[in-house]
């Protein structure tokens, strides 16, 4: 796609989002960039409906990083509730952490400051410089990348992980003043997950409809590497997430037996879950009982 056809959709993307924005918390003008950093952690592999509410509660408790910083990464944990991939509470204790120590307290502005942070990548980094402080930063997720695979590149679907010609072309659509890229990050991720979907994608709602490579193709089907899927159910990662469960609603914690039979369908997982939480830090061993 030729530069000045890519401003115009980036324009035409930008003012869809303007009028049909959902109307997240953590978007608010007086939203600190704190609370935008802890709902980019939480909204990892997570959909935002479900993270709401939970946002909410943490910035309830902990408003700022040093609040949370004062407290154990336990405490992080139990409040990390049914979020899901609980490492990244870990993660984001220790960032809050290293803000603290490193920082004054305050989140820093840029993407290099910010990879310096546990648990901040490449696409966290550039998502609150961009979010918290309207930087000009590549912001890359999963719906931009479909986004621009689709309009670009007329394929239905990216490769399973962000390979670098990818990035070249998030690159070659980032507009040069700063504001515009900040509101095209979160209008091309907002078109990605409510209208480029990746199944049933809402192609006649598309406001860009008529610049897309791949709608212009006749939607040709995937015809690249088989894509990842998730399975949950009878997973190690249940097992895991039953027995942290158990452990949260009961901070004196279990002796190891009892807390093995919270997962009784397969001993041996059981035992392979609980390894992986007290290795991964999310649990720990007092004596014969495992506690947050």
């Amino acid at each position: 796609m030729e530069p000045g056809q890519r401003r115009a959709v980036v324009r035409a993307v930008n003012q869809w989002y303007a009028h049909t924005a959902r109307d997240l918390p953590w978007r608010r003008v007086e939203t600190s960039p704190w609370a935008i950093m802890v709902s980019e952690f939480m909204a990892q592999q997570t959909p935002v409906a479900r993270v709401v509410g939970p946002w909410r509660e943490w910035l309830d408790r902990w408003p700022t990083p040093d609040s949370l910083a004062a407290e154990p990464s336990s405490a992080a944990v139990a409040a990390w509730g049914r979020l899901g991939y609980p490492r990244r509470a870990l993660r984001l204790h220790a960032a809050a952490t290293a803000v603290r120590d490193h920082f004054g307290g305050e989140v820093p502005h840029s993407v290099e400051e910010l990879r310096q942070l546990p648990g901040v990548g490449d696409y966290t980094a550039g998502a609150i410089a961009s979010f918290a402080f309207g930087a000009r930063a590549l912001v890359l997720d999963t719906n931009v990348r479909r986004v621009l695979t689709r309009l670009d590149v007329a394929r239905q679907f990216p490769a399973n992980s962000t390979t670098a010609a990818e990035r070249h072309l998030a690159m070659g659509w980032l507009p040069d003043d700063a504001p515009t890229a900040s509101r095209w990050a979160q209008a091309s991720m907002e078109l990605g997950a409510l209208v480029c979907t990746a199944a049933n994608p809402a192609c006649d709602e598309c406001p860009v409809r008529a610049d897309c490579a791949w709608l212009a193709a006749g939607r040709p089907a995937h015809d690249g590497p088989p894509r990842r899927t998730q399975a949950y159910a009878g997973t190690d990662r249940q097992a895991r997430g039953t027995l942290l469960g158990a452990l949260r609603t009961t901070p004196e914690g279990f002796e190891v037996s009892v807390l093995l039979q919270h997962w009784p369908t397969d001993p041996a997982q059981a035992s392979r879950a609980l390894d992986g939480l007290l290795s991964d830090g999310l649990a720990h061993r007092e004596g014969t009982r495992v506690i947050l």
